[in-house]
């Protein structure tokens, strides 16, 4: 770990939180979330607004590329604050991820277009985790330079305007920019329907190159680590969320003739959670801090932040849920909009477990079995 590192929130990052979280009081409540499982699949504005009145689609483009040249840090605050509200942007998946490739692979004129707004997604599953794996992709380009195969599960695509695809040539991964018009998209029905899945099928679809070779693997590999490193903000975000209303709750919900937050049994566990949350709060911002300042330790810190922060946003939701009782179990309450992500987020660029398995060679830990190493049953 680098002791250098200063992981206190700045006046700017402070001030960033302020307007994200107004902005989401303003246009967005649990209501229209709930909504979205009822079919409604209607625009709110979040978007145009986030990155039209707040500019914040291109905090991770450089300056010179059209961006505002900021870093991880202050997309980590972002995402804090879109994970607290739920809210159905797709900000992770387009300012995050594909803006990542794009200022990767150095196409000034595309991370211009996400920078002032445009949404773009990379054609990866969801669950695709940075260990090399999404560059094996499932299209392939002809000798005509029409693209064949389809991706399923991807993030962002339904409301993408272009998709960066990884596609497996002759003469190793590429990755190509294609229009939205040219493929088709097919929504499918996802746990979480604030961040909705499609299944992308780009048969007979052309585009442009914009990398191949090693530099594509890289860009991929990159864009994921960074975005499983500032999805545990979101999750960071969440487990708050989950915490503060549950303790809100107690303290005023009456049982057996006194305030239910009284209880020994929920104190405790009221306590336990507080720790993990807290703990989920550091561990999430030394990988977002790691990750803006480049630090030989991100890849490490974002592994440990997606192993240990996604358990605990879905342990902050169960609890949320139990200790509302029964009215935690309607519809028309929001805690199982955020037990529904908080699972879902555990799939993400990565389980719990398959960022353990990462971490192994990354910290010189032998997997069990090795040699030297006795294996227990």
């Amino acid at each position: 770990m680098n002791d250098d590192l200063d992981l206190l929130y700045t006046d700017v990052e402070e001030s960033l939180r302020d307007a994200v979280r107004t902005l989401m009081a303003r246009r967005w409540g649990p209501e229209r979330g709930i909504a979205r499982y009822d079919g409604d699949t209607s625009d709110p504005g979040l978007w145009s607004a986030l990155s039209g009145e707040l500019g914040l689609a291109g905090l991770l483009v450089p300056e010179e590329f059209g961006g505002a040249g900021a870093s991880a840090r202050e997309a980590a605050v972002v995402l804090e604050e879109l994970g607290r509200a739920m809210a159905p942007v797709p900000y992770l998946t387009s300012a995050v991820v594909a803006a990542r490739v794009l200022v990767k692979v150095a196409d000034k004129e595309l991370a211009g277009e996400v920078a002032g707004g445009q949404v773009a997604a990379l054609a990866v599953p969801l669950s695709a985790a940075p260990d090399g794996s999404a560059a094996l992709a499932p299209v392939t380009v002809g000798g005509d330079g029409c693209l064949s195969g389809e991706v399923r599960g991807v993030a962002g695509a339904l409301d993408a305007e272009v998709l960066i695809v990884p596609v497996t040539a002759a003469t190793g991964t590429q990755l190509w920019a294609v229009e939205r018009a040219a493929v088709r998209i097919t929504p499918v029905v996802s746990l979480d329907m604030t961040r909705q899945l499609a299944d992308v099928d780009l048969a007979g679809a052309t585009g442009r190159l914009l990398a191949d070779g090693d530099m594509a693997v890289r860009a991929v590999d990159e864009a994921l680590e960074l975005g499983a490193a500032l999805l545990a903000s979101e999750q960071v975000g969440l487990a708050q969320w989950c915490l503060d209303t549950t303790l809100d709750y107690v303290k005023t919900r009456r049982q057996f003739g006194r305030v239910v937050g009284g209880f020994q049994a929920l104190k405790h566990r009221l306590a336990d959670l507080y720790v993990q949350v807290e703990t989920a709060h550091a561990v999430a911002r030394y990988a977002a801090v790691t990750a803006a300042a480049d630090d030989p330790d991100r890849a490490v810190a974002a592994s440990v932040a997606q192993a240990y922060c996604a358990d605990v946003a879905v342990l902050a939701a169960e609890e949320c849920v139990q200790m509302h009782g029964g009215i935690a179990m309607t519809w028309e309450h929001p805690a199982h909009l955020y037990l529904k992500r908080a699972k879902a987020d555990q799939l993400v660029f990565g389980t719990p477990g398959n960022h353990l398995v990462r971490l192994s060679p990354l910290i010189d830990l032998p997997a069990r079995g090795t040699a030297g190493q006795q294996t227990a049953d």
